[in-house]
């Protein structure tokens, strides 16, 4: 990172979004990807748009001729960290496709000109990118039965989520004949792969250091702890074939699709069921 960035992000969270010098008086947010092939965290300092109810980034990059990593990185890890004034929050983040990008960008040009002068110095169109909100990042009041219900609920909203967006994918395919627009299959894997990769980060969270903790506390909880190791691990191979069938994504076979994801969904749910049956009055 270039020392302008470090001081404009030391800025920029000292006062809460504001900083000075020639960013002044834009409004900036900070993105926090993983990167695509180092898996190492890196923030960015970005532009802000807002169009109707959504947060948009430009992957401008200042002009340069290939897209920046941050860019890279959310198609790899679709979840991200915005820093957006004093508030911090998860977000997934959407790239754009077809006609809704193209609009997008005419109206982030209605208020910030100088990206068109971008879009002129090079041949690749900029990437357009909505960054939707999924949770709150500031930490959770009340107990670790209450933390553990939020994550809990969130999984359950996403999971949700993308199966109405899978839903919603395969009827356009059979209504049109073939794959839909690429904006409906590329919103699709993002979610897909948010929600799997949330719920790998979760279970290891738990496997490296709420279990063994519990374990100890609570001899008596050792075969359900055991269990719900043993469940982790089930969930992780169902997780990878739903993975592996988003690269195939725009000729994958419905059926087969569906039963996938059913049969992650079913299990999901009465993993989480049965763990806050079992956990919470010891976590409360």
């Amino acid at each position: 990172m270039s020392g302008f960035n470090r001081a404009v992000i030391a800025e920029f969270r000292a006062n809460g979004g504001r900083v000075g010098g020639p960013l002044a008086g834009a409004e900036l947010v900070l993105l926090t990807t993983v990167g695509a092939k180092t898996g190492l965290e890196q923030t960015s300092v970005l532009g802000l748009a807002r169009v109707d109810d959504r947060l948009l980034v430009v992957a401008s990059a200042g002009g340069a001729p290939r897209h920046p990593a941050w860019y890279h990185n959310v198609l790899a890890h679709p979840m991200a960290l915005v820093e957006l004034g004093a508030e911090t929050f998860g977000a997934v983040a959407i790239p754009l496709r077809g006609a809704d990008r193209d609009d997008a960008f005419a109206r982030i040009l209605a208020v910030a000109p100088g990206f068109a002068d971008y879009q002129r110095q090079v041949t690749r169109t900029l990437p357009v990118v909505a960054l939707e909100r999924a949770f709150s990042a500031e930490p959770a009041p009340g107990s670790l039965a209450d933390k553990l219900i939020e994550i809990h609920g969130w999984l359950r909203e996403q999971l949700a989520r993308v199966r109405g967006e899978t839903e919603a994918h395969f009827a356009a395919r059979a209504a049109a004949g073939r794959a839909p627009a690429v904006r409906l299959n590329l919103r699709l894997r993002q979610h897909c792969l948010a929600f799997c990769e949330s719920l790998a980060l979760h279970h290891a969270g738990e496997d490296a250091g709420l279990l063994p903790e519990l374990d100890r506390r609570h001899p008596d909880l050792h075969d359900t702890i055991e269990r719900l190791r043993a469940e982790h691990r089930v969930l992780a191979q169902i997780r990878a074939e739903l993975e592996a069938l988003l690269d195939r994504i725009d000729t994958a076979e419905p059926t087969r699709f569906r039963t996938e994801l059913d049969q992650l969904s079913e299990r999901l749910i009465a993993h989480l069921d049965h763990e806050e049956a079992t956990l919470l009055p010891a976590l409360g």
